[in-house]
């Protein structure tokens, strides 16, 4: 089982969002390395949803509801992804920066990418940061 984060602006369409629709085509993604993590997506991953922008924080967490499939032409893929809890508490960019266990995440190290994977134990640390 893969774990997840994806970043949205709560402005353009944030996790209240994905609550109210029950749901979301996750399109639209054109980075090379961001879309290769949505194709390794599998039907159950959890994921973190990440709010950019003015929030910087882990907000909740989603299932992917479907695996990839094409998002127009030239190869670009999404997937269908449907809110499963909020997180306790929104987890900020800068207790994640402060978290040693995070150091090596995906998300820290290249921070413009929108899709990327996270690891169990870095899962772990943000679900206890959350529960705090």
């Amino acid at each position: 089982m893969g774990r997840w984060l994806v970043k949205t602006e709560r402005e353009s369409y944030g996790w209240d969002d994905l609550v109210r629709d029950g749901g979301t085509e996750w399109d639209g993604v054109r980075n090379h390395a961001a879309a290769k993590h949505l194709r390794a997506m599998a039907a159950g991953d959890p994921v973190l949803v990440y709010h950019s922008g003015a929030d910087k924080a882990a907000v909740g967490i989603a299932r992917v509801a479907r695996a990839a499939r094409p998002d127009g032409e030239e190869g670009w893929v999404s997937v269908r992804l449907e809110p499963a809890e909020p997180l306790a508490a929104p987890v900020t960019l800068a207790a994640m920066k402060a978290t040693p266990a995070l150091k090596d995440m995906a998300m820290l190290r290249q921070s413009r990418l929108s899709v990327s994977p996270v690891t169990a134990a870095e899962w772990d640390a943000i679900v206890a940061i959350a529960r705090r």
